[in-house]
């Protein structure tokens, strides 16, 4: 354990919304937590290290490991929150937004999750978590979403893959795969046409998903998992 005789976990894309929720839950559960973004502020408690840095850079995943370890001693837990979406026509995307939705839900998760899986698996554990989304597996003629389903099917084909990969050796790989949640980046004007997009006629709230990682958390025989949350969206239209 840390210094202090916790786990630790690392939190991408920390500083508002579901990120920051993340760091709350994981406080609770009793985790030291390495918080990361762009412009995540210093916290005032010493078991939450933030570290500054765009996850897109491919430094930024092995600084914030390094900094987590040199802190703390060790990596329990990486969420793979970081990501973001851009609703366009298809041939409407440009370069310029793919190399962006590629770096960071894609990149972002390839580095950080590299550096973290080495120091599980000397510890003898750990747990790899993605957040993707729901419409990976129900798309919606209603919001256009094919690269969203590019980089986060990428992410939920890749959780099976370590999933399997690294099952006899102790670490653990889920996602959880969301509708879409009351966050900072949904305009409240926006509220009642995304409440319209899920059969139970809500939009989710950010503790829907905090509570479905930290039951991933609390799940040992729980790996490879894409839990759904996300009013019903994956069961149909």
């Amino acid at each position: 354990m840390s210094s202090h005789g916790q786990k630790v976990a690392v939190i991408t894309g920390a500083s508002q919304g579901i990120g920051a929720g993340l760091v709350a839950a994981y406080r609770k559960l009793g985790y030291a937590v390495v918080a990361t973004s762009r412009g995540i502020a210093p916290s005032g408690d010493p078991d939450v290290l933030t570290v500054q840095g765009d996850i897109a850079d491919p430094a930024t995943g092995e600084r914030v490991i390094a900094a987590g370890v040199a802190r703390f001693g060790r990596i329990d837990t990486l969420v793979n929150n970081a990501g973001f979406f851009v609703a366009k026509p298809f041939t409407e995307y440009t370069e310029e937004d793919f190399s962006a939705l590629v770096a960071v839900n894609l990149g972002g998760f390839f580095r950080t999750t590299q550096h973290a899986l080495p120091h599980m698996l000397r510890q003898g554990g750990g747990h790899v978590v993605q957040i993707t989304t729901s419409l990976v597996d129900q798309p919606n003629s209603s919001l256009a979403s094919a690269l969203a389903s590019l980089t986060k099917g990428g992410l939920q084909s890749a959780t099976k893959a370590l999933a399997i990969e690294y099952a006899t050796r102790g670490v653990r790989v889920n996602a959880v795969s969301p509708g879409i949640i009351k966050t900072p980046m949904h305009a409240e004007a926006t509220h009642g046409f995304l409440s319209g997009l899920h059969p139970v006629g809500r939009m989710g709230e950010i503790d829907d998903i905090t509570d479905a990682v930290i039951y991933l958390e609390n799940a040992p025989f729980v790996t490879g998992e894409i839990l759904h949350v996300d009013g019903g969206q994956n069961a149909g239209h």
